[in-house]
């Protein structure tokens, strides 16, 4: 029993204790009068605390703009690129297009400059037109010579009238634009959603020199985040970069990646399996996190220093409320600490087991 009593002294442990991991960097020359130096600030999340702590700035890169929503007329507009095709009625017996009195044109291709051309017309610019009113045009100019013609006109769209939904799709690929009120979800529905094997999908959307972004589940729940598409327009999907370590006494040791945008402090503990029932201090869960220099303020509206040490009690009903609205940043790391009984029920543990083989010889 004495040698076991020695031994139970130096039994390896799977954490730290909570006073080593926030002990000071300066804690053997603090004996000595000096005052203990902390290069980082420690933080309890609490009632009282997590205002202030959600205000601050977040870590990692700015979150991408996106726009907002607006109406847009049904009509396509037509643009360099496009196909057109023209159908002439004519009610003349002896119509120059024919004696069937229908006749369909070749398809024409909207040239560079928005230009077509039609027989007995010649060049004439479409381009920026909708469909009806180019038919009007078209019919309005052919009148002066075939005084009985009706035109019927369709369009294909081109590159022009083309959305690129270039990667992150279970089909990828050109979706032409049908009029001006084609919205993002509509070609999501038609591209087959989001691959399979994202985790959290991240919509980009590249429009002349700007990049917007934002979560697909954020673009699914909020209405006026369905945006009309534009000619020209490129989007793609990817998984959310950010990952976050768990460490010491908890469920799991890994580095995971983020599940959610939104992912709380409470929830993550869930997803890793929650803490070590044997040996963790479920006082003393820690997360610590480091801001960049220029996030460093006063400690109101923003960390005092760059490295900071959250926090959290598991064992208060406000610690527990209040874990489950701190949410994680990319880089975190969830510390579990190591409970000042773990290393007494370790030994204990031995201790029974000894006895038992002792008594069973």
């Amino acid at each position: 029993m004495a040698c076991v009593a020695l031994a139970g002294c130096g039994l390896p442990r799977g954490a730290g204790f909570q006073s080593e991991v926030l002990a000071a960097s300066n804690a053997n020359t603090a004996a000595d009068g000096e005052e203990p130096v902390y290069d980082f600030s420690v933080y309890e999340v609490n009632r009282e605390t997590l205002p202030v702590l959600q205000g601050w700035p977040a870590t990692g890169d700015a979150p991408l703009p996106w726009i907002v929503a607006q109406e847009q007329p049904a009509s396509l507009l037509i643009a360099p690129g496009d196909t057109v095709q023209l159908t002439i009625w004519d009610a003349e017996e002896n119509s120059i297009f024919g004696a069937t009195g229908v006749t369909p044109l070749q398809p024409a291709s909207v040239s560079s400059d928005g230009r077509i051309f039609v027989p007995y017309i010649g060049d004439l610019r479409v381009s920026g037109m909708s469909p009806s009113t180019a038919r009007e045009r078209i019919e309005e100019e052919l009148i002066m010579t075939v005084p009985s013609a009706q035109v019927q006109l369709s369009v294909e769209p081109g590159p022009s009238n083309t959305a690129n939904l270039a990667s992150g799709f279970a089909a990828p690929g050109l979706y032409p634009l049908l009029d001006r009120n084609v919205k993002i979800l509509d070609l999501f529905s038609q591209a087959g959603g989001p691959s399979p094997d994202l985790n959290s999908p991240q919509v980009r959307l590249v429009r002349g020199s700007r990049t917007y972004g934002i979560p697909f589940e954020r673009l699914l729940k909020d209405p006026r985040a369905n945006i009309a598409m534009r000619g020209g327009d490129r989007v793609y999907i990817e998984d959310d970069s950010r990952k976050f370590i768990a460490l010491g006494a908890t469920g799991s040791q890994s580095i995971v990646d983020f599940p959610e945008v939104e992912f709380s402090a409470l929830e993550a503990l869930a997803f890793i399996g929650g803490v070590n029932a044997g040996s963790a201090n479920p006082e003393g869960i820690l997360i610590l996190r480091e801001y960049a220099p220029e996030a460093v303020r006063d400690g109101v509206s923003g960390p005092p220093k760059e490295r900071v040490v959250f926090t959290i009690d598991l064992t208060s009903a406000d610690g527990l409320f209040s874990a489950g609205n701190f949410m994680l940043e990319g880089d975190d790391l969830i510390y579990g600490t190591e409970s000042a009984l773990g290393p007494a029920l370790s030994l204990f543990g031995l201790t029974n087991t000894l006895v038992a083989a002792t008594s069973g010889n």
